[in-house]
């Protein structure tokens, strides 16, 4: 399997994605092709001690970078020699099976629809991540990449985040949940109330395992395991709780280091506090699947280190066997609403 890096994109480029694709190749097995400024990506192999291309590694040449600056609807057509759109373009044209990049957001989505393509009928693309709760994580789809949406898309999200889980996450028959402000049918906006009864509906037909709506607290709590919302509001509960986890995270440090007694406690759950650091650690995580694109496509996260970029490889790796796009595919006639007819002119 080969595996196409941006290795310009991310606050620490070249070097994380240097570091992570050396990892991954040593841990999974894969070709990795790092594309970008080809003497810049040298002299970080040099810093990691490689000083001649491993088996395995490879290098494609790209002088442009996009950089947050620039406009993400438009950067990768006005910098088409990017490693972003040199790479999107390897994967397109079947010269890698998926790609990984820690660049814009919005320049890769944008680039990945325009270039790589949705799957054929499926209208918007969308990033679930998964998320910490109290069932060993959850699929939120949509968590920014469209910010209003329609009951169509949802419907749409539901299905492509419940063959993520599934598939991806190994969870058999996963648990799928329209976030709501609260239980009932009747709750929430018009597109809250008419997603829930598309939803419905393919749960009742047994497409997907449809328990319905699901508040925020409960979602976390591990009621789920997916996660459906459009991206304003997916936004907003994955942004809280990332600023949950750092609150949490910042006073449990300073109640042990409150005092003598508190910090030989910190010795004997050590390992407990550790584990609770590392369910909250983006960098374990890796990234985020944009689901929809017709190849598996990666975002890391724009501060990632060499973990996090070995770990995006390794969700990459994991969603292109999965086959999930291969089932979004033959069941797409189940995630699209019915075209009305025409209605006819008067005589």
């Amino acid at each position: 399997m080969r595996i196409i890096v941006d290795a310009m994109g991310g606050d620490n480029a070249p070097q994380a994605p240097v570091q992570g694709a050396l990892q991954a190749i040593k841990e999974y097995g894969v070709e990795v092709v790092l594309v970008g400024r080809g003497e810049e990506i040298l002299k970080a192999l040099h810093a990691e001690g490689v000083d001649e291309l491993p088996p395995g590694l490879s290098i494609t040449h790209a002088d442009q970078v996009v950089e947050m600056c620039d406009n993400p609807a438009t950067a990768f057509k006005e910098k088409k020699d990017s490693s972003l759109t040199v790479g999107l373009n390897l994967v397109k044209n079947g010269e890698g099976d998926a790609f990984v990049s820690a660049g814009s957001t919005g320049a890769l989505l944008a680039g990945a629809t325009l270039l790589v393509k949705r799957i054929k009928g499926i209208r918007r693309a969308a990033m679930a991540p998964v998320v910490p709760t109290g069932g060993g994580g959850a699929v939120l789809v949509d968590c920014g990449a469209t910010a209003e949406g329609t009951p169509e898309f949802l419907l749409q999200f539901a299905f492509m985040g419940s063959y993520y889980a599934e598939q991806v996450l190994g969870r058999p028959e996963p648990r799928v949940g329209l976030l709501n402000i609260g239980a009932e049918p009747s709750k929430g906006t018009a597109l809250q109330q008419e997603a829930y009864v598309l939803l419905k509906k393919a749960g009742d037909e047994g497409r997907i395992n449809f328990v319905g709506n699901v508040e925020a607290r409960e979602a976390v709590e591990g009621a789920v395991d997916v996660i459906v919302a459009d991206g304003y509001s997916g936004n907003i509960f994955l942004k809280a709780m990332e600023g949950t986890g750092l609150f949490l995270a910042k006073e449990i440090k300073k109640m042990f280091l409150r005092n003598l007694r508190s910090k030989i406690a910190a010795l004997l759950v050590k390992d407990g506090v550790r584990d609770f650091k590392k369910l909250l650690d983006s960098n374990e995580v890796g990234g985020t699947a944009l689901v929809g694109i017709a190849k598996p496509v990666i975002k890391a996260h724009g501060s990632s280190n060499g973990t996090a970029m070995k770990n995006a490889i390794r969700q990459a790796v994991e969603f292109t066997r999965s086959g999930m796009i291969e089932d979004i595919t033959e069941n797409i006639e189940h995630m699209r609403l019915p075209v009305k007819p025409a209605a006819k002119g008067g005589d």
